[in-house]
């Protein structure tokens, strides 16, 4: 089936058992679970999510706020086939995934759904200080200290003429989030990643999301800072495929 222009799907699959969602960091874009397609297609139907505002999608304005990235995105999952599935978002994605496994669970309460999170504190705990979004050069400097984009993009200036649109948009988004209780019970089970070295998700506020979660709730704490999962990519991967067979 088509896809529209929420989703990519880098591996085809045949008639999978389970379905993974993945949700980007603040800028970066659906290619960069490329791998994690490559490595779980087997198990699982793997989609990534692609933001408004980059690659394919660069001439639409990115969506600065959060709720409406969630329910755009909730909007594009409802036609796709009910399998047992699982959403995992990182930094800004693992709150994009968590309120759309909030909308999820209240249209379909009994389906089978799991949260990994991974890099970003549990979203009562409020939001650090984000860097001055009219403020291009702190702003670059912020995502150069995070260690998640190539320093030769950052240091192309041409190329930062066109990542910087979407990254305005992606913080503006994570600056204006704030989290609601709403008096329903936690969405499902969640995992916890995080790197032991993140100075912006510490093990201590990643285990928070405790008190979002359905029993069993896991943490897991991996070498590294806030962009562990680029260099622990086998470990992530492993995690990922054994809560895939549980989410059932």
């Amino acid at each position: 089936m088509a896809l529209g222009p929420w989703f990519r799907r880098f591996q085809p699959t045949g008639t999978p058992a389970h379905r993974l969602v993945c949700f980007p960091h603040a800028g970066g874009a659906a290619s960069f679970f490329f791998p994690t397609a490559q490595a779980l297609a087997p198990v699982a139907d793997v989609l990534a999510v692609q933001y408004p505002g980059r690659h394919d999608r660069l001439a639409e304005p990115g969506l600065t706020d959060i709720g409406a990235l969630a329910d755009a995105v909730y909007a594009a999952m409802i036609d796709l086939p009910a399998i047992p599935l699982t959403l995992f978002g990182h930094s800004m994605g693992a709150v994009v995934a968590y309120e759309v496994a909030r909308r999820l669970r209240r249209a379909q309460p009994g389906a089978a759904l799991h949260l990994v999170v991974s890099g970003r504190r549990a979203p009562h705990l409020g939001r650090r200080d984000d860097p001055r979004l009219d403020d291009d050069k702190a702003l670059l400097a912020h995502v150069r200290a995070l260690g998640g984009t190539a320093d030769d993009l950052l240091d192309d200036a041409d190329l930062c003429e066109l990542i910087l649109p979407a990254l305005r948009a992606d913080y503006q988004a994570v600056s204006a989030y704030e989290w609601a209780a709403d008096g329903q019970p936690p969405p499902c089970s969640i995992t916890a990643l995080t790197g032991d070295q993140d100075p912006y998700a510490t093990p201590f506020e990643v285990e928070a999301w405790r008190q979002h979660s359905r029993d069993p709730f896991v943490l897991e704490v991996l070498p590294g800072k806030h962009f562990y999962l680029v260099d622990q990519t086998a470990a992530v991967h492993r995690i990922l495929r054994d809560r895939l067979t549980r989410t059932e």
